[in-house]
């Protein structure tokens, strides 16, 4: 089943869509806690199939990115520390991933991010990553104008 899988900036984690309200949306964390709650069209909420990451040719959408990363682990959590690992250590460990990755625009924290996000979508059971954040055709519609409905 396809679930729209949502950042929140401000929030630490993910979350899926659960439903939209009159001016919010219902989200519940991926996580443990399985914690539903509001968001609204003031938090910026981006879903994960709107991300994709820069390389030195064209964009590479966050799914195929993260697809890269699931079978460099083995669909296993993540190998590197990304919490104590130096700027170098990321940007080694990415260029396996990515190797074409803008080293310009890519920042650590982009990387950190990204491995948290792999981490989370892996310990919850969701390793298919082109499946559950590849956009479908008609899914034009934003979390952000959902959420303004």
């Amino acid at each position: 089943m396809l679930q729209t899988i949502l950042s929140i900036s401000g929030k630490p984690g993910l979350y899926k869509l659960v439903s939209s309200g009159k001016a919010s949306l219902i989200v519940e964390a991926i996580d443990e806690t399985h914690k539903r709650m509001p968001a609204f069209a003031t938090d910026r909420v981006t879903s994960l199939s709107d991300i994709a990451m820069y390389t030195d040719s064209e964009d590479v959408p966050l799914w195929q990115v993260l697809k890269n990363l699931g079978e460099k682990e083995q669909l296993k959590p993540c190998s590197l520390n990304y919490k104590k690992a130096t700027s170098q250590e990321l940007r080694d460990y990415f260029g396996e991933v990515l190797p074409a990755f803008d080293r310009d625009r890519v920042h650590d924290s982009d990387i950190r991010k990204l491995i948290q996000w792999y981490d989370i979508l892996v310990k919850n059971g969701i390793t298919n990553f082109e499946e559950a954040l590849k956009p479908k055709n008609g899914e034009e519609q934003t979390a952000e104008q959902a959420a303004a409905e």
